[in-house]
């Protein structure tokens, strides 16, 4: 049996070792690159992310990274984001932006005001300038922010539980174990189907450490997960085959 190769994209901000040896022991034939021709023609490509948003972004930018994740998703190829990875698959990140920032108010139609950056998933962008948006562009796949977890110790780090979506493909057989975190932001909400409703197929995963956030999407090409596959264990390497295994 051939097995499906897989482009950990070597950007320079990621655990790209581990993630190809945990790729490599879940059944993948392994390429560290950030060769454009062998990203776009891989089975599967998977974007690691250790940093701060601004910084993988800005790495994703040098390597053309945003014009591969958008050829490969427009042919239906599969990518996979892990921690800042997922994060940057949002339309912005807020971390280093100001406590409080300038946003739209809502209930006031155009007006604007004055609120904590930490609320801002209450809130959309679209008609407020790029450049007075607090945070960092990402890459727009999925509509939303990713903001501070709101916890009281942070990093979260170490094991916890998730409660995966129905319809699950990535974590079928593996519904009740424990994955590993090391973040202090996230993405708490998607609303895609909301947006197209009925166009795209979405499995929202979330995990609560203070509040619920998002643990991992699937959606069509697009995975996710915000906790770290290649540092989890047995757990890891299942999620990871079952990845493959849809390749």
């Amino acid at each position: 049996m051939t097995r499906p190769s897989v482009v950990v994209f070597d950007y320079g901000f990621g655990n790209v070792h581990s993630a190809a040896k945990a790729l490599e022991h879940a059944g993948a034939s392994v390429s560290l690159t950030s060769d454009p021709a062998a990203a776009l023609a891989a089975d599967g490509l998977l974007v690691p992310g250790v940093g701060s948003f601004a910084s993988v972004m800005a790495g994703l930018d040098r390597a053309d990274g945003p014009r591969i994740i958008d050829q490969r998703l427009a042919g239906g190829k599969a990518v996979m984001g892990i921690c800042v990875g997922m994060q940057v698959m949002f339309e912005r990140g807020l971390e280093g932006a100001d406590e409080v920032a300038e946003a739209p108010l809502v209930e006031a139609g155009d007006a604007r005001g004055r609120v904590h950056a930490e609320n801002a998933d209450s809130f959309w962008w679209d008609d407020y300038p790029e450049q007075e948006r607090p945070g960092t562009a990402g890459l727009g796949q999925w509509p939303g922010v990713v903001r501070r977890v709101r916890a009281e110790r942070l990093p979260h780090m170490g094991w916890n539980t998730v409660t995966p979506g129905e319809g699950t493909a990535l974590f079928r057989g593996i519904e009740d174990e424990r994955f590993y975190f090391v973040h202090s932001y996230a993405a708490t909400r998607l609303e895609l189907d909301e947006i197209i409703p009925h166009a795209v197929s979405i499995v929202r995963t979330h995990s609560t450490y203070g509040e619920p956030f998002l643990a991992a999407v699937e959606n069509g090409a697009l995975t996710a997960t915000q906790f770290h596959p290649e540092k989890s264990g047995a757990a890891g390497i299942a999620l990871l085959r079952n990845w493959l295994a849809a390749l």
